[in-house]
């Protein structure tokens, strides 16, 4: 059974929910970025979400856009962000990554998951991957066992929505705000019923990013979700450690992290 799936279904069975933090490889190194996951998982995620930077993305705001800057700017190739996702191959929970469709194309699909699957990912999320071009990247993946994570917005159609979480896999992304990812101060309360509208829709988990960043977020979300991916505020904190030693920021990190599951559960 894919490690997806497999957390999913023990923490329905333990009637709690999934942390889902987002790291960008190669912020500030590759070895910070191990670090950091090994904090994270330490804290109490349940699954992370790796991002790989690209020059032009999509969906991110100021905040991740800046950290793939950084990481490209230092000189950050492919192959150094599945080297990181091999070196965590003792980590415990499953490691699903965050890739623009360029990269995937540029390398070729099928060597693409092929050296996703190599390097212990579990599956991924393509964000810039519209549903009605999806059919192909989602059967390479079922073939290697890889999830194909699909986005849902609050702009979704229904009838579009429909489409995407019988196509999706491993969990339905629930985006929480029409933009990109960012803090915000509040989320939007017709998010608790879209996400009531998705469950009677499919037996896929719902998880729900963009804008998570509070534990008063996370209270909100708790009884509707089957888990809270949170990336802005964590990226945020490494960017603004300056000269700062590593280890003390990503304990602060990992600090911040431990409140978030601590509202979760």
């Amino acid at each position: 059974m894919n490690a997806v799936d497999a957390l999913f279904q023990r923490l329905r069975s333990q009637n709690t929910k999934a942390f889902i933090p987002f790291v960008t490889a190669g912020d500030p190194d590759i070895a910070t970025s191990a670090s950091l996951v090994r904090e994270l998982v330490h804290r109490g995620a349940d699954l992370v979400e790796i991002g790989f930077p690209y020059s032009d993305p999509i969906a991110d705001g100021s905040v991740i856009q800046a950290s793939y800057t950084r990481a490209l700017e230092r000189g950050l190739h492919l192959a150094d962000v599945f080297g990181l996702v091999r070196s965590l191959a003792d980590v415990a929970v499953p490691l699903v990554g965050m890739v623009s469709f360029s990269l995937v194309f540029h390398r070729n699909p099928a060597r693409f998951l092929d050296e996703a699957k190599a390097a212990g990912l579990s599956g991924l999320i393509v964000p810039d991957l519209p549903v009605e071009e999806a059919g192909d990247l989602s059967q390479l993946a079922a073939a290697r066992d890889l999830k194909l994570i699909q986005l849902v917005t609050p702009t979704t159609p229904a009838e579009r929505a429909l489409r995407i979480v019988q196509q999706a896999t491993g969990f339905v992304y629930c985006v929480s705000v029409a933009g990109i990812t960012g803090e915000r101060e509040r989320l939007p309360p017709q998010l608790l019923d879209q996400l009531r509208w998705l469950r009677g829709q499919t037996s896929l988990p719902l998880c729900v990013g963009f804008g998570v960043s509070k534990p008063e977020h996370v209270a909100m979300l708790r009884d509707a979700v089957d888990g809270v991916i949170v990336g802005s505020t964590l990226v945020r904190r490494l960017a603004e450690a300056g000269q700062r030693p590593v280890g003390a920021i990503v304990r602060e990190i990992g600090d911040l992290a431990e409140t978030l599951v601590a509202a979760l559960r």
